[in-house]
């Protein structure tokens, strides 16, 4: 059973194809990593299994329920005008929960990304670490079953990205909700996924994928053994095969 799928999808735009065809199924609690050359098409299979747009071709399944989606983006896009509890409480409040109890969920759900103590702070006041876990906490507060992560560290440095990339893994084992995470760096893509899904340069197609052994979340030292290594050297060899078959394709 798939919490989500995308069957043969295509996605043409006026200027081109930008996607497809392209299929892949997200089991319930996997974490799935989608890598692949800039302008392949990793993102606009995000917004397809977001519902934020729809195919040209092809099929897409998702869970229907309001709040069992939540994406978080490359940038934070936090409410300036708001506070970091009110930024969190937001979907909740959309979805007509009483303003005491999205507050209260807010709060819990800021707690839970390291952030007890700022609820009042608004945006400006944040370091782009703090902002993203902000973001963060507002896609984990209605709980969704499906958690879809585009480029979330991308702006960061390295200390701070493999932080929030422990904070996820965490988050993650607590409720373990199926996680589609879209990332240019393999080594991040290897550490955080159960399964790194490798596309091939646009119209992005699967090149192939590498299944990636070890616990979730990761122990201390995961970084250094060959394990890791090994897989960070097999999806880089998958990429370079990708761009070929782009090569070959255009």
């Amino acid at each position: 059973m798939s919490v989500a799928a995308l069957t043969e999808v295509e996605v043409d735009y006026p200027r081109g194809r930008a996607l497809g065809p392209f299929s892949l199924a997200i089991g319930p609690g996997e974490i799935v990593a989608l890598v692949g050359p800039s302008g392949c098409g990793k993102s606009t299979a995000m917004r397809l299994l977001a519902g934020l747009e729809a195919p040209t071709q092809g099929e897409v399944a998702r869970t229907p329920g309001r709040g069992e989606t939540a994406v978080v983006f490359q940038a934070p896009t936090l409410a300036p005008w708001l506070s970091a509890r009110a930024n969190a409480a937001l979907p909740l409040e959309l979805a007509g929960v009483g303003r005491a109890e999205a507050a209260a969920r807010a709060d819990r759900a800021l707690a839970r990304v390291g952030l007890a103590g700022v609820e009042a702070a608004r945006p400006a006041q944040l370091s782009g670490g703090m902002a993203m876990r902000v973001s963060l906490a507002r896609a984990l507060v209605t709980e969704p079953k499906l958690l879809l992560l585009d480029e979330p560290f991308a702006a960061l440095d390295e200390i701070t990205r493999r932080a929030l990339a422990d904070d996820v893994l965490a988050l993650w084992s607590a409720a373990r909700p199926a996680i589609v995470f879209v990332t240019h760096n393999v080594e991040e893509a290897v550490y955080m996924a159960s399964r790194v899904v490798v596309m091939t340069k646009g119209p992005g197609r699967t090149a192939g994928e590498v299944a990636v052994a070890g616990p979730l979340p990761r122990p201390g030292g995961f970084r250094t053994t060959e394990t890791f290594r090994a897989q960070v050297e097999a999806v880089s060899g998958l990429l370079a095969k990708g761009m070929a078959q782009g090569d070959v394709a255009a």
